[in-house]
């Protein structure tokens, strides 16, 4: 018997379940960096360099972790507060 995942459709293995979940993952990801960098715009916002770089280090923060839960089994969360 074939186990079926969250995740995955009917048929679906495990590296096409991957590669479409992932795919999704990282084009949201880009979409919202896209959208923050759209925070810059002075004419509309106004920000502190210290809440610019603590809105970074979150970013660069999790991403680090997130490429470490590859190689290890690291669950580990963080939220931004500013």
């Amino acid at each position: 018997m074939s186990e079926i995942y969250f995740n995955m459709k009917i048929g679906e293995t495990k590296s096409q379940s991957f590669k479409r979940i992932a795919t999704n993952r990282a084009n949201n990801i880009l979409k919202n960096l896209q959208l923050l960098g759209n925070l810059s715009n002075t004419n509309n916002y106004t920000y502190t360099s210290i809440e610019v770089s603590k809105i970074f280090k979150a970013i660069e923060d999790e991403v680090r972790i997130a490429k470490t839960r590859f190689t290890t089994n690291l669950k580990k969360r963080r939220e931004l507060e500013l």
